[in-house]
């Protein structure tokens, strides 16, 4: 079926605040989208209706079972495929006026200034809050807009950080809300979400791209809007900028990794790769902890353990096997071997480097 640009927005432009300028400016617009997730996912979908011309999605993940109940731009037969190639396609079956790129790899300080330098405006759709600092750091240092939205349990975050202001100044970032990377929150895997608030801050999201890029409405910029889904209430904190922080410095003097990658005992680690090659081994003996929810395995296990309900002195172990330890980052089941390696110093006994999901 035919049908031109006029057309399909004919709803959008009709709006005297949008028009047939603020199309344009739309269709002009670059945006790069990071982490395609709960959040990216509609933010990808919404945005590409809305017009923006071009699109990046940034993803290194595979769509899994536990995706399909909030990133409902995925289906079944979707599973073990990658986000960003299943995303893009839904992209180009909604509208052919958005050209949609994607880089299935995940960001890292190496990759980051050079991936967002293309693009007028980032917006942030990860789970991982080292990476939510190495986002904003790289957009303060190219000066570029960023479109923050987090989740924790029933609440979700949005702002719009780092744009510049009539004072030729840049309104505040992540540092002014939230100073310290936290390292005891956990993320949605872990902690747990509902359905209906990752849409709706993932579209609130989307509301702020629009706005910043046609000029109209008023951002939540110098602002942090945090929503709760239980009370259906909205509360807005001021930020104040902290002009004493040196980005340059920051981002030299900053790994963005997780705190466990730096302190884990190689000695009680065990690789992916000789997993894979001991895997039809019957010295070894696989567990599987976890906190919320049972994590999709692409190999057999011996037992699987809630973290909750895990106690050294229930394992009678078999010393003359080797143990290992899995999970689905490789951060609880680290926990779990030191607690055994501690009740039982002479069993061998190791964790997943990474867990399942860099398996």
């Amino acid at each position: 079926m035919d049908f031109t640009k006029e057309q399909y927005f004919q709803r959008q432009t009709t709006l005297s605040e949008i028009g047939t300028k603020g199309q344009e400016l739309l269709q002009k617009a670059k945006v790069i989208v990071i982490g395609c997730g709960g959040l990216g996912s509609p933010i990808a979908i919404y945005l590409a209706t809305s017009g923006v011309g071009e699109l990046h999605l940034v993803d290194f993940d595979t769509v899994s079972v536990s995706n399909l109940h909030r990133q409902v731009f995925f289906k079944v037969e979707d599973i073990q495929q990658p986000k960003v190639a299943i995303l893009a396609n839904e992209i180009k079956k909604r509208t052919p006026f958005t050209k949609v790129t994607f880089t299935s790899e995940a960001v890292n300080k190496n990759s980051i200034l050079d991936l967002i330098s293309k693009y007028d405006i980032v917006v942030d759709g990860t789970d991982n809050l080292q990476i939510k600092y190495l986002i904003n750091d790289a957009c303060v240092l190219h000066k570029k807009p960023l479109v923050y939205g987090s989740l924790y349990k029933f609440d979700g975050y949005v702002a719009t950080f780092n744009v510049l202001n009539g004072d030729e100044e840049y309104t505040c970032n992540l540092r002014d809300a939230f100073p310290k990377i936290a390292t005891d929150i956990p993320n949605c895997e872990e902690a747990g979400t509902l359905n209906p608030i990752v849409g709706i801050i993932a579209l609130l999201q989307v509301n702020e791209v629009i706005k910043l890029i046609t000029n109209t409405g008023k951002l939540l910029t110098n602002q942090l809007l945090i929503y709760n889904a239980l009370e259906n209430s909205q509360l807005k904190i001021k930020l104040k900028k902290n002009k004493s922080l040196i980005f340059e410095d920051i981002f030299k003097n900053s790994n963005y990794l997780d705190t466990y990658c730096k302190t884990q005992d190689s000695a009680l680690l065990i690789s992916a790769s000789e997993l894979k090659n001991r895997l039809n081994s019957k010295n070894i003996e696989i567990i599987s902890v976890y906190n919320t929810i049972d994590t999709f395995i692409p190999f057999k296990v011996h037992q699987k353990i809630p973290y909750k309900y895990f106690e050294a002195k229930k394992i009678i172990p078999n010393f003359k096997k080797d143990y290992v330890i899995i999970c689905e980052k490789g951060i609880t089941s680290y926990d779990v071997t030191l607690k055994l390696k501690e009740r039982y110093p002479s069993l061998n006994v190791f964790s997943l480097f990474g867990g399942v999901k860099n398996y």
